[in-house]
C-alpha cells in the first residue's frame, strides 16, 4: 500500500481522489520579506484566503492539490495545514529550491564556494522528510527542482544530484520546474543517469512548449509530464491555451495519457503587494485560476473527442500511481 505525506500526515495514495499536481496557494518571490511594510503577513487574514481557495477547488470535485512551493518562496506548512484542517482538502507539500534565475541563490552559493553545499541540501531533504519541516512535524510529500531557460546550471544541478540521493533512501517523488517548457528531455535524462526512479518523476510546465517532439522525447524515458499551466497566458513565455489543448490532444491520441497530469500553476495567495498585470495582458490572464479546467478547458476537450475515461486517468488515477 502506497503511502504519500500530506500536511495533516501520511494518506493511502489510492485515496487521494481528483488531484490537481501543480497549484501555489501561497507564493512569494525572493525579496518579498523586505517589502512586508505594505504586504500582509496577518495569520488569519492569509488562512481566510486560503481557505476561500480551498474551498472553490472543493467545488470542482477536487480531493487533492500539491503545492510544489519552493523553501525560499514563501513556503508556510503551518498555513496550509490550518487550510486542509479547516477544508478537509488533501495538500500535499514540497522541500526543494527554486530555479538559480528567480530563487534565492545567495546562501548556497556562498557554502558551494566552501565546498559544502551539495551535502547540505541533501541533509536538508533528509531531515525534512524523515523529521519534518522547521519543527512542525510536517513532511513533504515531494522535492520541488527547477532548471533555468535552456540549461541546468552547475547550481540547479546540486539539487538534483541531493534529490536523487534523497529518493533512492525514501522513495519520494520529484516534480520539477522547466523554464518556459525548456529542458524537460534534458531534466529526465539527467535524473536517471543519477539513478532517479522514472515512475517517480513528474517533469512540469512541459505545456510551455507547442513542441510535441519535446513531449514525446521526455514521456519516453518513462517519467510523468504535466500539462499544468491552463490559464497561464501572455506571460513568461507562456502559450495560449488553445495551443496547449491542441498538443495535449495530441498526446492522449497517442495513448499518453498514463503519464499525463493536468493543473494550473495557479498563485492563489501572494507574499508581499500582489502583482498589478498590465491592462494588455489582463483579457488573457482573467481565467488563470484554478477551477479554469473544469469550467473551461476540459468541456473544450470533450468536444475535440476527449473521453471521460481519459480525464479520470490524468486527473485521478495518475496521482494514485505516482505517490503509491
Amino acid at each position: 500500500m502506497g503511502i504519500v505525506e500530506t500536511v495533516l500526515g501520511p494518506v493511502d495514495a489510492n485515496e487521494l481522489g481528483k488531484t490537481l499536481i501543480h497549484e501555489h496557494l501561497y507564493f512569494g518571490y525572493p525579496g518579498f520579506q523586505g517589502d512586508m511594510t505594505l504586504g500582509t503577513s496577518d495569520f488569519e487574514e492569509k488562512k481566510r484566503q486560503g481557505i476561500e481557495v480551498a474551498r472553490l477547488i472543493q467545488e470542482q470535485g477536487v480531493d487533492t492539490v500539491v503545492d510544489p512551493t519552493p523553501n525560499e518562496c514563501g513556503r508556510d506548512v503551518n498555513l496550509l495545514k490550518a487550510v486542509s484542517e479547516e477544508t478537509g482538502l488533501n495538500i500535499i507539500c514540497a522541500t526543494g529550491y527554486y530555479y538559480e534565475g528567480e530563487g534565492a541563490t545567495p546562501y548556497f552559493k556562498f557554502r558551494q564556494q566552501l565546498g559544502t553545499a551539495e551535502e547540505e541540501i541533501y541533509e536538508l531533504f533528509m531531515e525534512e522528510i524523515t523529521n519534518g519541516i522547521e519543527g512542525t512535524g510536517i513532511k513533504p510529500g515531494i522535492i520541488k527542482l527547477a532548471s533555468s531557460k535552456g540549461e541546468i546550471t552547475e547550481y540547479e544541478q546540486m539539487f538534483f544530484r541531493a534529490a536523487v540521493k534523497a529518493q533512492k533512501e525514501t522513495g519520494i517523488v520529484l516534480l520539477t520546474h522547466t523554464q518556459e517548457g525548456t529542458m524537460g528531455p534534458e531534466q529526465a535524462i539527467f535524473l536517471i543517469g543519477q539513478g532517479a526512479d522514472p515512475s517517480k518523476i513528474v517533469i512540469g510546465h512541459m505545456c510551455g512548449t507547442t513542441d510535441i517532439t519535446q513531449h514525446l522525447e521526455t514521456l519516453n524515458q518513462g517519467v510523468y509530464i504535466a500539462m499544468d499551466r491552463f490559464g497561464l497566458q501572455g506571460m513568461v513565455g507562456a502559450p495560449m491555451d488553445e495551443a496547449r489543448m491542441t498538443v495535449l490532444m495530441g498526446l492522449v491520441g497517442q495513448g499518453y495519457e498514463k503519464q499525463l497530469f493536468l493543473s494550473h500553476d495557479t498563485v492563489n495567495v501572494w507574499w508581499g503587494r500582489d502583482p498589478v498585470i498590465p491592462e494588455p495582458i489582463q483579457p488573457l490572464m482573467k481565467n488563470w485560476s484554478p477551477d479554469h479546467l473544469f469550467k473551461r478547458i476540459l468541456p473544450q476537450l470533450k468536444e475535440r473527442g476527449m473521453t471521460e475515461e481519459q480525464v479520470s486517468q490524468m486527473l485521478e488515477r495518475n496521482a494514485g500511481v505516482l505517490f503509491s
